[in-house]
């Protein structure tokens, strides 16, 4: 394959930079590019013994450090950048000034959280929807201000990158993300319900919010990667990543339970009450505000994607869990603690609305 970027070299095979990530996407990036004929590199701090091949150039620098990402990456050309773990502002500068005449295409992974710190827009969200008033930041040192200034910063870091885009021509594509299941997630957050439906006891959900799912399958962001790095599309632009179903909590469990031969069952709390206990996220992870749903059309429109459906993904993530049992999570330990709320619920010792 001849270097879209890099043409009239004598280089043929693709070129292309990885920026940490290498534990859960990343992971299936450097797997796929490797099996379409690709010269990968990854760079992150080394800190996470990664499984990739030897034959991946490994490149070691704190990406937050401005001279250990410029000594790394001094000389260096590349056809393609993936940045899998660019989250503020300034870090975003240090990289355009760094790659700017030196990638032939910047593919950088948002957030949906993009939308939810928005106001005056309903679900689900389109691109078109990104400008606009913003919420006041919330009480400081709380979760919902943690979440906020999460997708502050990564609206700083698409601004500084469009401005490139608009000075310069800085080639830039931003991938919004919904939640991301995969086999990988390292949160487990999946595999929380997962051993939940096992166990065959109550799910715990709090009443709310109760926002409706549309999340998106780890294959697909590889595939849009691939879309992007075939066609050269997308460029001074943002795309919604995002499978086409959208499901109450309810209609997710209970898909996930046919795929495994299992019936849930779901018993809604207080919020207040479950946080008081300490079982929120893990008894839940997908009952957040912070959950965006996306919609995904134009990301169809602009390079032709379609998304593998919820049922089979599930499948496939089902299936490596039953063949690869991951050590069980930190947030499954209390497991004993949420059957005795429901207990002490059910006897009236307890009120759960």
């Amino acid at each position: 394959m001849g270097s879209p970027f890099l043409s009239g070299c004598s280089q043929t095979i693709m070129n292309i930079l990885i920026i940490g990530g290498t534990r859960n996407l990343g992971h299936f990036m450097v797997s796929d590019f490797l099996e379409r004929g690709y010269h990968v590199t990854i760079l992150n701090r080394g800190l996470t013994r990664d499984e990739l091949p030897e034959q991946v150039e490994r490149l070691r620098a704190d990406r937050t450090d401005t001279a250990q990402l410029t000594t790394a990456l001094k000389g260096r050309i590349f056809d393609v950048v993936i940045d899998n773990a660019l989250y503020k502002q300034p870090e975003a500068e240090a990289i355009v000034k760094l790659l700017n005449g030196r990638v032939g295409h910047y593919i950088v992974l948002s957030s949906g959280q993009v939308y939810l710190v928005r106001e005056g827009i309903e679900r689900p969200f389109r691109e078109d929807e990104y400008d606009g008033r913003l919420m006041p930041a919330p009480k400081i040192n709380t979760f919902g201000f943690e979440e906020w200034l999460y997708g502050m910063d990564k609206r700083h870091v698409e601004d500084t990158l469009a401005s490139a885009w608009g000075k310069s021509k800085f080639p830039y594509t931003a991938l919004r993300l919904p939640m991301v299941n995969s086999e990988r997630d390292h949160f487990n957050r999946l595999y929380a319900y997962i051993l939940r439906l096992e166990d065959g006891g109550p799910i715990l959900a709090p009443s709310t919010p109760n926002f409706r799912l549309r999340h998106v399958y780890g294959g697909d962001v590889v595939t849009a990667m691939n879309l992007l790095i075939s066609s050269g599309k997308g460029k001074g632009q943002a795309l919604n990543i995002s499978q086409d179903e959208t499901h109450t909590l309810e209609e997710f469990l209970d898909l996930l339970g046919e795929v495994m031969g299992m019936q849930p069952h779901l018993v809604r709390v207080q919020r207040d009450l479950l946080e008081g206990n300490g079982f929120l996220p893990d008894c839940s992870p997908f009952s957040e505000r912070w959950m965006s749903e996306l919609d995904n059309q134009l990301s169809k429109d602009a390079l032709g994607m379609s998304y593998t459906p919820l049922r089979d993904a599930l499948t496939r993530i089902v299936n490596h869990y039953r063949e690869n049992v991951p050590q069980q999570p930190a947030g499954y330990r209390r497991r004993r603690a949420e059957l005795l709320l429901v207990e002490q619920i059910s006897e009236g010792m307890v009120s759960g609305k």
